[in-house]
């Protein structure tokens, strides 16, 4: 029976990266059936100045399963991130952002091979902020000297951090069963909990806790600025590293650095009862109906979500069909090429083509 999958092109170059990774996909022999949703900045004006409909929310929590294109964040809205309301919404609590190398991609890195789980609910992102010179942030600055401690300045912005038990126990728990099923060896929690004691030093104690009840894989912990250092020295040294949600944020590019760009940098967004696979990176308005940009990033979340659909040989096929066109280097878009302006670089339809001709299937 075909898998139902609640297909999101987004908006600026959404559409053309995710057309041709719907054609990809469709060539891999797994069925899917898509159901087409229109989110983003497209569609405001049609849904009266809402770029997530209730639709779209409904058709994924239906399906239980998306591929989302990359969609602009509206300027001047009450929507700080289409993005950050999808995950809170559905509660898609954990990140998972792999970092691969393949061969003939430019990189410094060779064989660089980690995941990033990524917390998402909480953290910084949850997005508790009180504006500078308003009340809220006023009556804030005195609670906080009230308490004993020193006085804020009184031009501060303040964002709140919050980080529960529930919240790491579940994130933590969720990347080591990722570890588990996908074979990795080993676990590294990120923090900052030398500092932030109460907040990350949660983290840290609940990631030894749940360490613990896992005893046959290997875990570590890292100080974030630390750990950013030694991933551009040695990253072969990590494997799987989860973290909260604004070092995940941040660990995760750099990790996408290591490998060549985001433009090879795929995502997961997982939660109880949905997960939505994206590309990393943003819409690049720019390039819209240009045929341009590399569609390998969403290709690559195609990937993943094969994997989460169980087919597996499916997602295999596809995956080598684009290492194969990526160590070839004919057939890739201009961000691949030696220099940007190479004339022999290709569009986004003709990358789809060639994956799709090396999996042996005539386009």
């Amino acid at each position: 029976m075909a898998h139902r999958v609640t297909l999101i092109p987004g908006d600026g170059t959404g559409p053309e990266i995710a057309e041709a990774t719907r054609r990809v996909l469709e060539a891999s022999g797994a069925e899917l059936e898509w159901d087409v949703q229109q989110a983003g900045a497209d569609v405001m004006e049609k849904f009266g100045g809402n770029p997530l409909p209730d639709h779209v929310l409904d058709s994924i929590k239906q399906n239980g399963v998306a591929l989302k294109g990359p969609i602009t964040t509206p300027v001047g809205t009450g929507f700080r991130s289409v993005n950050v309301a999808l995950r809170k919404t559905l509660d898609l609590y954990g990140q998972v952002r792999p970092c691969k190398s393949y061969r003939g991609v430019r990189s410094r890195y060779e064989d660089v091979d980690l995941v990033v789980v990524r917390e998402n609910t909480e953290d910084l992102y949850a997005g508790i902020e009180f504006e500078e010179g308003s009340s809220h942030a006023r009556d804030l600055i005195d609670w906080v000297e009230h308490h004993g401690h020193p006085r804020l300045r009184e031009d501060s912005g303040i964002s709140l951090k919050p980080i529960s038990i529930a919240g790491s126990r579940r994130i933590v728990e969720f990347a080591f069963d990722y570890a588990r099923r996908n074979g990795r060896r080993k676990v590294t929690a990120v923090h900052k909990a030398n500092i932030m004691k109460f907040t990350d030093g949660l983290f840290l104690r609940v990631a030894r806790e749940v360490a613990e009840e896992n005893g046959e894989l290997e875990f570590e912990d890292r100080i974030v600025d630390n750990l950013s250092m030694q991933l551009v020295q040695r990253p072969e040294e990590y494997d799987l590293l989860v973290c909260p949600n604004l070092y995940g944020d941040i660990v995760s590019d750099l990790c996408a650095g290591l490998i060549g760009g985001l433009g090879l940098a795929p995502g997961g967004n997982f939660g109880t009862h949905a997960a939505v696979f994206e590309p990393t990176h943003g819409s690049a308005p720019k390039y819209t109906g240009q045929n341009r940009v590399n569609p390998m990033a969403m290709m690559l979340s195609g990937v993943m979500m094969l994997r989460h659909l169980d087919e597996r040989d499916a997602a295999d096929r596809v995956e080598s069909a684009i290492a194969a066109v990526i160590a070839e280097g004919h057939s890739v878009t201009y961000d691949m090429k030696p220099t940007r302006d190479d004339p022999t670089a290709v569009g986004t339809s003709e990358v789809a083509d060639a994956v799709i001709d090396k999996m042996g299937v005539r386009v």
